[in-house]
């Protein structure tokens, strides 16, 4: 018997192994797998480091009037490795358990330790930073807007506080235009009815809910589900944050009922905007960051839909809903789906509006129990302030054991502004070398076909290593019969604006020329033109998909695999061949029966 946890690394491991090979004779520079794994945890310390190092390092500078040029230009070298966004601390911050273990106000020094207060003894109790005086923190805080003016960019205080004085800075440039973009994938699951596309309603729109789901209706793309209330595609919204950091909404305006009636002071946007919405490339060219909602069905019958955009979207965490009656239903597949995939997990407890407290309470303590259980390991953090909200987001991707915990109200707009602050700031995997290589050919996952009146067939789908250019000529397949056939790339769209390339991590739609609409499906990939062409597999072997498979053996004596159980199992696409490769992660189910596992070998 092995635990999932202990299976998920190896897995982690072995993919990472085959997605990095060696280098070749033609590329001296970069380094060995070997060399890589060797390094890879201490990369990760030492980057830690060298951030935590910048900081103290900026706030040394801003506090001397003296060295403002020498800060202005730490902060554009900082700004320009970081992809434009840096989250800045100045003065002594709490150590996160005292964080995560804060209510509704930020953690205080009060009483006994008001009094015995001093910055060393601050240190030794875990405090992290230096200590500025209101004063000093005053004057630093300023020159911080100064700085970022100077060098074009945007200061937004995120969260202040004066016992002891501290606050937490976004700091962003900018981007050079939608190529830039910084964009997370958030693939959003839940039961039915747990709130899901009511939820990205008021999100994406700036508008609350009035109980009967109007903020959902926009979202819908089918009459039934309008008619049912009920998501059964995999729907796509985004939301646009600007390089001051405000949600983009189709008109900012804070008279709404919603804001002066103090029930969410975030709601920018009219009550029309209930029903309007500004277009996808009208976000993308005013925003710095976009979050690309992935909205999956809740209902049992399309778990096999909500599996598609679970392992096509490719999403930085993975957001699951509760109502606030209990985790019921497809929340808990859907939540083993989520770990079995090891995607950062975060949950949100939906409508806290309409259940009574001693519900909500019994709720909060089944989904402590569950994420706490031996098959998630995860340690729940309820989400209370700001500060919490704010630190969770830069922990909860590195740090896979802890779980940020959400109230959400749509009725009322409770939770929804730390929500969207933590929105705005979740690292995005684009700019992970390990995940997305860059400087590996080119291959790209096709995930959605259309063929769009005056332009030909259309392909979406994520950039998985390499870069593309409009007019790159490329290779698209397997077809039925395991062939890759030429074509060229017309034009290339990131969020409906159109763009000149795309790198990998990006998810991008492809224009293809001379290619008709019946000849592409899901599940094809599109690779960089070579003299020798790529081969497509029937057979494969893994380690316990795009198609239905047969299993053709396993090594297990018993010839059967039961939970806890490892094998080698022998596989066969039915219907044709498709693109893998040795290292791919393998999820398989039948009925409710769910297997993980990795493409360990190709066969003939």
């Amino acid at each position: 018997m092995t635990s999932l946890k202990s299976f998920q690394s190896e897995i982690e491991q072995y993919s990472n192994k085959q997605r990095h090979p060696p280098a070749q004779p033609a590329s001296p520079t970069s380094p060995t797998k070997a060399s890589e794994k060797e390094a890879e945890p201490e990369i990760t310390e030492e980057t830690a480091e060298e951030t935590s190092d910048q900081r103290d390092s900026l706030q040394s500078l801003l506090a001397n009037e003296a060295t403002q040029a020498q800060a202005r230009d730490l902060l554009a070298s900082i700004l320009l490795q970081s992809k434009g966004e840096f989250v800045l601390y100045l003065g002594l911050h709490p150590p996160l358990p005292q964080v995560w273990a804060s209510d509704e106000k930020p953690v205080t020094l009060d009483g006994e330790a008001a009094n015995d207060f001093s910055p060393e003894k601050a240190v030794e109790a875990g405090w992290t930073g230096s200590y500025l005086t209101s004063e000093t923190h005053k004057t630093v805080t300023e020159r911080l807007v100064a700085v970022a003016e100077e060098i074009g960019g945007h200061n937004t205080t995120l969260f202040t506080h004066d016992n002891p004085p501290r606050s937490i800075h976004l700091l962003r440039l900018p981007p050079n235009g939608v190529e830039d973009t910084i964009e997370v994938r958030v693939a959003v699951v839940g039961n039915v009815d747990s709130g899901k596309s009511t939820t990205l309603g008021v999100l994406t729109r700036g508008a609350l809910d009035d109980g009967r789901g109007k903020a959902r209706v926009g979202l819908f793309r089918h009459k039934h589900e309008v008619e049912t209330g009920r998501t059964s595609s995999v729907g796509m919204e985004i939301l646009g944050f600007s390089p001051d950091g405000r949600p983009i909404y189709p008109a900012y305006h804070v008279g709404t009922a919603e804001a002066t009636s103090g029930y969410d002071k975030t709601a920018f946007a009219p009550a029309t905007a209930r029903r309007e919405k500004l277009g996808w490339d009208e976000i993308s060219m005013q925003a710095s960051r976009v979050v690309s909602f992935i909205d999956l069905a809740g209902h049992e019958r399309y778990l096999k839909t909500s599996l598609f955009g679970l392992t096509s979207g490719a999403p930085d965490c993975v957001l699951v809903l509760i109502v606030s009656l209990g985790m019921i239903g497809m929340s808990k597949e859907h939540l083993a789906v989520a770990l079995a995939l090891s995607v950062p997990v975060v949950v949100a407890i939906t409508k806290t509006d309409m259940t009574p407290e001693n519900v909500l309470a019994e709720t909060k303590k089944q989904v402590q129990k569950i994420l706490r259980s031996p098959g998630c390991r995860k340690t729940p953090v309820f989400v209370r302030n700001l500060e919490t909200a704010i630190q969770l987001s830069q922990v909860f991707t590195k740090d896979r054991s802890v779980c940020p915990v959400f109230l959400l109200s749509n009725v009322t707009g409770d939770g929804l502004e730390m929500f969207r602050t933590f929105l705005n700031l979740i690292p995005s995997s684009e700019g992970d070398q390990n995940k997305y290589p860059v400087d590996q050919p080119l291959e790209y996952a096709i995930t959605e076909v259309w063929s769009v009146p005056h332009v030909g067939t259309v392909v979406n789908g994520l950039l998985a290593s390499g870069r593309i250019k409009a007019g790159d000529p490329v290779l698209y397949g397997p077809d039925s019969t395991g062939a890759f056939l030429p074509t060229v790339v017309k034009s290339i769209h990131r969020k409906r604006a159109e763009v000149k390339s795309a790198e990998a991590g990006q998810t991008v739609s492809l224009a293809l020329k001379r290619v008709r609409r019946a000849g592409v499906r899901k599940g094809m990939v599109i690779l960089q033109k070579t003299e020798t062409p790529p081969q497509a597999s029937r057979r494969f072997e893994g380690q316990a998909v795009r198609q239905t498979v047969r299993i053709l053996s396993m090594d297990n004596p018993q010839g059967i695999l039961r939970t806890g159980d490892r094998a080698t199992v022998e596989f066969e696409f039915l219907t044709q061949p498709e693109f893998i490769k040795p290292g791919m992660k393998l999820l398989f189910r039948e009925g409710k029966t769910k297997g993980l596992g990795v493409i360990t070998k190709l066969l003939p």
